[in-house]
């Protein structure tokens, strides 16, 4: 059912207003397969332990009958504060799905949550941001090694989340493992990698997510969207108190440097784009519709940036 709403909205929505001043439908930017295909529990650390497999699972989305190669990838990371949440979250399954049917493979992946309380002690959301983006950068890699077998194209992987997986995409796509260790006072060094170097995507998916540093959009052109709410008091769109610059910020900075990016600012409206925050039902119609054109939004995005 759910599948069908989904299809029929953005074919009245999306589809018919594209083909009405073009004469036909955009792979990559709007809705042209009815049908996809979900391979659940897959891991990008097949190597992980008994108590860290789940952490290292995806679930894999796919236009059904597709014989493309070389399609881009969008990995989608969860919200829940880094405490809580999967990647059976309602808008992940959401972006994911109709990305898919837009005709880019999607990757919903889990990650390492904290064992403490990040949502209370700043130090312990940054200790957790650190192994999180250790986990990104890991599914990163795993695909960019096994992009014959999904059919990907390695030059083009897209890091996308809302709230915590917006703060996660952001971090890994500008942040040095070096420059977060410090701020998370912790060790710099991880699986030998070279703790300068900053880790290479196409591009950034940031719904209502933050970077702790703007000084380190400098470190990486790569194009980014950000969407947030007006009204956003978990994850506030300017700078307030602690390191955590929101959407405004982070628009504000990339314009200054020069980077592609957009910002959509959804007046009046709170986290997760609902009129008042609630992490327990957050998946209103009016809110998934709100999802929805936050979808379509980056899917414009995307393709002005990487395919025309």
């Amino acid at each position: 059912m759910l599948k069908q709403s989904l299809v029929l909205f953005c074919t009245i929505f999306i589809v018919l207003p594209a083909s009405a001043q073009t004469g036909k439908c955009f792979r990559y930017k709007d809705i042209i397969f009815s049908d996809i295909q979900i391979d659940k529990n897959l891991s990008y650390s097949p190597n992980a332990t008994k108590d860290e497999k789940k952490a290292y699972q995806f679930d894999l989305y796919q236009p059904k009958i597709d014989k493309e190669m070389g399609r881009p990838l969008i990995i989608w990371m969860h919200g829940g504060g880094f405490k809580f949440g999967s990647k059976e979250a309602k808008g992940i399954q959401l972006w994911s799905k109709t990305f898919a049917q837009r005709g880019y493979v999607c990757a919903a992946i889990n990650y390492r949550l904290s064992k403490h309380n990040p949502v209370f002690h700043f130090d312990e959301l940054l200790k957790s941001s650190y192994y999180a983006v250790q986990d990104a950068k890991r599914a990163v890699l795993y695909f960019k090694h096994h992009y014959k077998e999904y059919h990907i194209d390695p030059d083009k992987i897209i890091l996308a989340g809302n709230s915590a997986g917006g703060i996660i995409a952001l971090q890994a796509a500008y942040s040095s493992n070096a420059d977060l260790a410090k701020l998370a006072k912790l060790p710099d060094t991880i699986e030998g990698a070279k703790t300068s170097e900053i880790f290479k995507v196409a591009a950034v998916i940031n719904f209502w997510g933050a970077v702790f540093d703007t000084g380190w959009l400098k470190n990486a052109r790569v194009p980014i969207i950000n969407v947030l709410g007006s009204k956003d008091s978990v994850v506030p769109p300017a700078h307030k108190s602690a390191p955590l610059h929101g959407g405004l910020d982070i628009h504000k900075e990339a314009d200054a440097l020069h980077i592609p990016n957009q910002l959509k600012v959804f007046d009046g409206y709170s986290h997760e784009l609902q009129k008042h925050f609630n992490p327990i039902f957050p998946n209103s119609k009016a809110t998934q519709k709100r999802w929805l054109e936050a979808g379509q939004l980056a899917a414009d995005f995307l393709y002005g940036q990487l395919f025309k």
